[in-house]
């Protein structure tokens, strides 16, 4: 199969895609998942926070062998499998995965700020606001939008301050007695956690645009491993810090861990913490926004900035219709199975037809 032709003008170094995968998996779950996976396995569910990112990992790699094997992206890895008009449909999927996934990260985020900040923002006008910052991001080419992955890195490192300022206060008493839950609970655990560790397959859409893309790989899977890391010490300390039943209550046990901090000029210091997360979420958004007008061109001819604006517009329709808390949480849970059904189910399942596929075209 013929690789793509992109200018190398447009492409961007192997080491980038270390940001570029934790700027993905770093979003807005990082501010509630652990009530989601304590209420499964209770205390237990720090193993299932490993066995999501292990099963992350080995994701990663089939999708490095589907895209070595079609010296392409997601789109050729389906043409090369189902041929040219089915692996357009199921392409054209990914684009209505990839909007949800940008609408889901939006407007769970912009909860965050009317529940903790200002209760009568309005969702639309935010959202316009939001979207237009994105879509000049992406006018700029993949490489802006990778370049604001590092910032997506680099801003959430206080984290690790803040919340080693509950060690302190934290009672590890809570987490006996250890291995007390099944190994199906904290597999079950493992799948609530999709929402927070989605967003890698990304790489599938952009690969193309990596310069010398086997370089890459060591990259990809160090920077699953500090989202796996990152993850792991945000459960601990959390877990140490709240009382099971009261974290089951807490929807934002990140943010509100951010209270015990305090300085003379700062008194409600999570202020800071759901600012700086407008930042952290931005290239969520604009990477995902990237890759679906990515496969919009690629299936259907539709120019990328035309695309841009299109998806934008449908995003900015959709955020408002989900006004409680009710239907923003129902919108996550289809968010998060999708992407667990697409990382975890799909794209292995993929990977054995591709290899299968070039073994039999080898022989023919």
């Amino acid at each position: 199969m013929q690789p793509q032709s992109i200018p190398e003008n447009r492409k961007f170094s192997p080491y980038f895609v270390f940001y570029s995968v934790i700027s993905m998996q770093i979003g807005v779950g990082a501010l509630g998942f652990q009530r989601i996976i304590a209420m499964i396995a209770g205390y237990d569910s720090w193993q299932s926070v490993i066995i999501a990112g292990v099963a992350s990992l080995l994701v990663m790699s089939f999708m490095y062998k589907q895209l070595e094997t079609v010296n392409g992206d997601l789109t050729d890895v389906h043409q090369f499998v189902f041929g040219k008009w089915l692996g357009k449909i199921l392409s054209i999927f990914f684009v209505l995965y990839f909007s949800i996934l940008s609408i889901t990260v939006l407007r769970s985020y912009i909860e965050v700020i009317q529940v903790w900040m200002f209760p009568d923002l309005s969702t639309f006008w935010f959202s316009l606001l939001y979207l237009l910052l994105c879509i000049y991001i992406i006018f700029g080419g993949i490489r802006t939008v990778i370049g604001i992955s590092f910032f997506s890195f680099v801003l959430p490192m206080y984290i690790i301050y803040v919340l080693g300022a509950a060690i302190p206060f934290g009672d590890f008493r809570h987490f006996l007695p250890l291995f007390n839950h099944s190994f199906n609970k904290l597999l079950e655990a493992s799948q609530s956690m999709s929402l927070t560790y989605m967003g890698f397959e990304t790489l599938m859409i952009y690969y193309p645009f990596i310069k010398e893309p086997k370089k890459s790989k060591k990259w990809a899977h160090l920077g699953l491993c500090y989202s796996l890391l990152f993850y792991f010490y945000m459960t601990i300390i959390c877990f140490a810090f709240y009382g099971e039943e009261q974290l089951q209550k807490d929807i934002w046990a990140t943010l509100t861990t951010f209270k015990i901090v305090h300085f003379l000029v700062v008194e409600r210091f999570e202020y800071i913490g759901i600012a700086n997360w407008c930042l952290v979420i931005l290239p969520n958004i604009c990477l995902s926004l990237w890759c679906a007008t990515r496969l919009l061109k690629r299936t259907m001819k539709i120019k990328q900035k035309y695309g841009v604006w299109i998806l934008s517009g449908i995003i900015l329709i959709c955020c408002p219709l989900f006004n409680n808390r009710l239907q923003i949480n129902l919108l996550n849970a289809i968010t998060g199975n999708t992407g667990f059904i697409l990382n975890f189910i799909y794209i292995p399942i993929l990977f054995l037809l591709a290899s299968i596929v070039k073994k039999v075209k080898k022989k023919a």
